[in-house]
């Protein structure tokens, strides 16, 4: 889908060739004396247009405007939550009539964070997943122009929000694959492909490799599989080299049946997304090649099948991690954590600033959050509030959970330095701190996004989430970089003028006086 940003006010935007017109309308005065605002003022007026988000009045061929149908759309306060809500809705009901070109227009002035909300739900709304169907029907609308009262002042929103689509729309491609469509091998290919933007490398290593580096954890989850695992490495250098980089660990899971410890047979077919946080890696990478931040990004993609065969890891087995610590496998279904582990160990070379990982790692997490928000742990105070605001701006939220040191008491075992899971009760905490074992030397956050990274049901796909808030929080640093290079160079600026200024006012010193002979 092609994105437009143009300035337009209702009346203007009425006047555009579209097959559906979409009007914004907050809880704002309307003041316009066009037809629609006219219309649209009277229908809130006579309460058939509520100032609640998401509802929705339609108009077919109102007098004096050229698209046939016009939808108005309620965004009530106009913040990016009901703004994304209003847009959801709008543009989910135009979508039975399958148009090509659709104009969304803010009936009031919109600022940044909304023209972001109304680009990300547009795509939502509208995203169709066609790779495997033989007689596919792709997304109809082909164009969306988005109308504002100042285009030339959300420019740069608009341009971060169109890049993190793309983003999370690959995210979303390879989370809804079956997973003879994406195993690691496949997963790997996609990953080299975006090297193909400015600025991004790409690095695969396979079995051979990772015994060599010692990871005996990451491959004792793959030793189960036909498929070989792959170890995927993605640079994206947009600052100085110097410059520690953030990486993100993707869990790459490609399908999980739970090994020996087999999960129950309903639904699994929804352990093809057990590799979303690998998919996030991916998306956020996309959008990083358009958006071209400056910043440095290491991906990190730890990528296996987690099968049943006569060599499979067994229940009881001691594996020995790259870091050197052995663990007890007591369930061959808390794999996730053991690819993990490895690859944080890895992530130690190149000296970060933070690292975050991104898995969809427990159902308990499921269970305490719910599909709306993520689970955050952070071992690092300030990582930890960069996110969660990062993901209040996306909208794509997320909630800290603690990491108590008593949690960690489930873990120990007779066997091993370390067991792979602790009894039920605060699963996804007892996960995260197996996890922070391997941490020690850097700042660490850990996004639990197994109730969030796809739906069920009806509405079953991949959301692409967490790109949005991974994309929120590498742009925000990456300006926040910016500003402090700039803000350094400008007092070495001053400095070296105040220096020049008073070098040049210094008064010689006097001479000494003759002593008269």
């Amino acid at each position: 889908m092609d994105f437009q940003l143009k300035t337009l006010t209702v009346a203007q935007a009425a006047a555009e060739k579209s097959d559906v017109l979409i009007v914004l309308v907050g809880s704002a005065a309307l003041t316009g004396k066009d037809p629609i605002s006219v219309l649209a003022a009277s229908a809130r007026k006579a309460g058939d247009l509520p100032d609640k988000a998401g509802k929705l009045l339609s108009l077919y061929r109102p007098e004096d405007v050229v698209p046939a149908r016009v939808l108005l759309a309620a965004i009530g306060d106009g913040k990016p939550a009901s703004v994304r809500s209003g847009v959801i809705a709008a543009v989910g009901a135009a979508k039975a009539q399958a148009p090509k070109r659709v104009v969304v227009v803010f009936a009031q002035p919109a600022d940044a964070a909304a023209v972001a909300a109304a680009v990300t739900a547009s795509a939502d709304a509208s995203y169709v997943y066609t790779t495997t169907k033989s007689k596919a029907e792709p997304r109809s609308i082909r164009n969306l122009t988005l109308g504002v009262a100042d285009a030339a002042a959300v420019t740069g929103a608009f341009d971060t929000a169109r890049a993190t689509v793309r983003g999370i729309e690959l995210a979303k491609e390879w989370g809804n694959r079956p997973a003879n469509h994406a195993t690691p091998t496949l997963l790997a290919e996609a990953a080299k492909g975006l090297a193909k933007l400015a600025n991004i490398k790409c690095e695969v290593l396979g079995p051979k490799e990772v015994e060599k580096l010692g990871m005996g954890a990451f491959a004792a989850v793959a030793q189960g599989s036909a498929e070989p695992l792959r170890f995927i490495v993605l640079r994206y250098h947009g600052a100085a080299k110097d410059q520690a980089p953030v990486v993100l660990v993707g869990k790459g899971i490609t399908f999980d049946t739970g090994g020996v410890s087999l999960k129950p047979a309903a639904e699994m077919d929804e352990m093809k997304f057990d590799m979303c946080g690998a998919a996030s890696v991916l998306g956020t990478f996309r959008a990083l090649g358009d958006i071209q931040p400056a910043i440095n990004v290491i991906g990190l993609i730890p990528s296996c099948e987690n099968m049943n065969d006569g060599r499979a890891v067994k229940p009881g087995d001691v594996v020995t991690s790259m870091s050197g610590q052995t663990i007890e496998v007591l369930n061959t279904d808390a794999e996730g954590r053991l690819v993990l582990c490895d690859a944080l160990t890895y992530a130690k070379r190149f000296d970060p600033a933070a690292v975050i990982d991104i898995a969809t790692l427990t159902g308990a997490c499921v269970v305490a959050l719910g599909g709306v928000r993520s689970g955050l742990f952070s071992s690092d105070e300030t990582l930890a509030a960069a996110l969660e605001s990062a993901g209040e701006v996306s909208q794509d939220r997320c909630w800290r959970l603690p990491l108590d040191d008593d949690y960690a008491e489930g873990l120990k075992t007779n066997f091993a330095d370390v067991a792979n899971i602790a009894g039920r009760a605060g699963g996804a905490i007892t996960a995260a701190k197996f996890l922070q074992r391997f941490t020690s030397e850097f700042a660490w956050a850990h996004l639990d996004i197994a109730g969030t990274a796809w739906k069920s049901g009806a509405a079953k796909g991949s959301t692409g989430r967490p790109v949005g808030l991974l994309v929120s929080y590498l742009t925000t640093r990456a300006g926040a970089a910016e500003a402090s290079v700039k803000e350094k160079g400008l007092k070495a600026v001053k400095t070296a003028k105040a220096a020049k200024t008073a070098k040049a006012v210094t008064v010689p010193a006097t001479p000494k006086a003759r002593t008269a002979k």
